[in-house]
């Protein structure tokens, strides 16, 4: 399974964390367990601290469970959204963590696994749920979806500048038959866009299977709610990792990160109250992007952006 996976930009998530877990006793969060692969490094690397380990796919928190089982009892996985961070660790009765990390997107796993529906490249049934045991599917969204609600979608998720276009091919051709499989999507996607847009950009269905991933797994909505869970239970001197992989996911986690790193107070005051002061300090300039070596090796690293923070204090009361 470590052949079949390769972390993304490993060592400097490593490296961002390191200073907050060097401590005995300290807790990191995997928000995005997937295949293991960075938890296994952060065990690894910090043999005193202890892993709770977040994912909502049951498939890969049993593989990741057998890679994982020579850490014993240091390592606790969850079957979880990371936006139920807070109750998880209510449950575990952990009151502060040490680490966060996020590492977005659709896991090597539920790309590699044709039947999930995820790759564009192959055919598949159109599931894309991150946890099949709940939820609809890509297949039920696109069938039954008004098409204003589908353009909406293709557009605000995928970016995709052909939204009407390939919405009324959709609608179309859902009347005829309902859509069950991917292949027969990408090749009314490639039938329904003028040559032009088909020129740039990659695979001409890469928007519309991101769209409708994001869509049928609320991803945005989650991490709306999960980051600033996240920095919440970082304790003081915590630090978070994001990885995020589309400029949507990107954007958010720049504007909580933003905020926590701002003061809050009125314009005009000689002196800054301590309430109003910043909550987090920016660990990365910006966003870090992966080496052209790591992208050689990994390709799928190469949208990958990278941002840190610290947290420097605790909320205080009004």
């Amino acid at each position: 399974m470590s052949q079949r996976h390769v972390p993304v930009m490993l060592q400097r998530c490593l490296d961002l964390l390191a200073p907050a877990l060097a401590e005995p006793g300290a807790v990191v969060v995997d928000c995005t367990l997937g295949l293991g692969g960075h938890s296994e490094a952060l065990l690894a690397t910090f043999p005193s601290c202890r892993l709770v380990a977040l994912d909502r796919d049951k498939e890969a928190l049993r593989l990741s469970g057998e890679r994982l089982a020579r850490f014993g009892d240091r390592a606790t996985l969850v079957h979880a959204v990371y936006d139920e961070l807070p109750e998880v660790l209510d449950r575990l009765r952990i009151p502060r963590v040490q680490g966060v990390l996020f590492d977005l997107g659709v896991s090597s796993m539920q790309l590699d696994e044709a039947d999930r529906g995820f790759a564009y490249a192959q055919d598949a049934p159109l599931d894309m749920r991150m946890d099949q045991t709940t939820g609809m599917s890509a297949a039920e969204v696109l069938n039954t979806y008004p098409a204003g609600d589908l353009v909406r979608i293709l557009r605000q998720y995928g970016e995709e500048k052909q939204a009407k276009r390939i919405v009324s091919a959709i609608v179309r051709e859902r009347e005829k038959e309902p859509f069950s499989n991917s292949a027969r999507l990408v090749e009314l996607i490639r039938d329904a866009l003028p040559q032009a847009a088909k020129r740039t950009g990659g695979n001409p269905a890469k928007r519309t299977f991101q769209a409708l991933r994001i869509e049928v797994n609320g991803e945005l909505s989650v991490l709306e709610r999960a980051i600033p869970a996240a920095v919440s239970a970082l304790a003081v001197g915590g630090r978070i990792a994001v990885l995020s992989y589309h400029s949507l996911e990107d954007r958010l986690v720049k504007q909580v990160f933003a905020a926590g790193a701002a003061t809050t107070a009125p314009p005009g005051l000689p002196v800054v109250p301590e309430r109003y002061q910043p909550r987090l300090k920016l660990l990365t300039r910006g966003a870090e992007l992966p080496t052209e070596e790591e992208v050689a090796e990994n390709r799928r690293a190469a949208p990958a952006r990278l941002r840190g923070a610290q947290r420097i204090r605790e909320e205080v009361a009004e």
